[in-house]
């Protein structure tokens, strides 16, 4: 299927590791040129070579996205450069572990802003290319907003936030014809996921007791299949679909898990 994403440009934080490659690497295959928004330059440069090597179209960034002035920086060099933005993927960020018990004011405060704000703050300030382009947007969200997981206040409470704004986003845009999703991810085996699986005793244990209570093929999902729906709700071929908050998780959150 033509998703129409040939020559679009598309804005992906933290689109050099995990699910946001996954993501990046997608766009790229599409025809899409994604620019990728990150703090760490040598994982940046890493893929942008990888897809340039491949005959694809890719760009970067630096910027540290919870400050809002890179934040800033980050988008204008993106409309100035192309003169254009056709899309944003909301998707970085990481679960810190600032708990009702273990943080405080100010931890808790960090974890929210390192989480959440960057969403709004790219969002605001690719809003008027967006508008021109009647582009879309979607927000990469965690399971954990609506789970829970225990230990991670900040985390959860950011995630929320996410989908919150998704569908406050989706009417706010409405007059522009800028469409707004979110995809919700529970367990995707990335390399973060990877090492926090190996801080146990028993990681193949513990990877094997997660892969037990998600109820299709009892397995987790890939970076791929998440960066497939991610694209696909990007392209203007999912064009009468705004508001959604789309689970891609084999069933995790919704389905009875003592389903056989």
């Amino acid at each position: 299927m033509d998703l129409h994403l040939k020559n679009k440009v598309i804005v992906v934080s933290g689109g050099a590791l995990g699910i946001g490659q996954a993501i990046t690497r997608c766009l790229a295959a599409e025809g899409a040129t994604p620019v990728i928004i990150g703090k760490d330059q040598s994982d940046n440069e890493a893929t942008v070579a990888e897809l340039q090597n491949a005959g694809l179209q890719a760009d970067h960034f630096v910027a540290e996205l919870s400050d809002g002035a890179q934040c800033k920086n980050a988008i204008a060099y993106v409309s100035e450069k192309y003169g254009r933005i056709d899309g944003l993927i909301n998707n970085a960020g990481i679960n810190d572990g600032v708990g009702l018990e273990s943080g405080d004011e100010a931890r808790f405060l960090d974890s929210y802003k390192k989480n959440a704000l960057h969403y709004y703050l790219l969002a605001h300030y690719a809003l008027p290319d967006l508008k021109a382009s009647k582009g879309a947007i979607v927000n990469i969200i965690s399971k954990v907003a609506e789970t829970g997981q225990g230990n991670t206040s900040g985390y959860a409470a950011a995630n929320g936030a996410r989908s919150a704004l998704t569908r406050e986003w989706a009417v706010e845009l409405l007059p522009y014809d800028i469409r707004v999703n979110a995809v919700i991810v529970s367990e995707s085996f990335t390399d973060m996921y990877r090492k926090w699986i190996a801080s146990f005793e028993d990681g193949a244990a513990k990877k094997a007791m997660i892969e037990s209570r998600i109820p299709f093929q009892k397995r987790m999902t890939t970076p791929g299949e998440i960066a497939s729906m991610v694209v696909f709700l990007l392209s203007p071929v999912s064009s009468h679909t705004t508001g959604q908050l789309i689970h891609v998780d084999g069933g995790y959150v919704h389905l009875d898990r003592a389903v056989k």
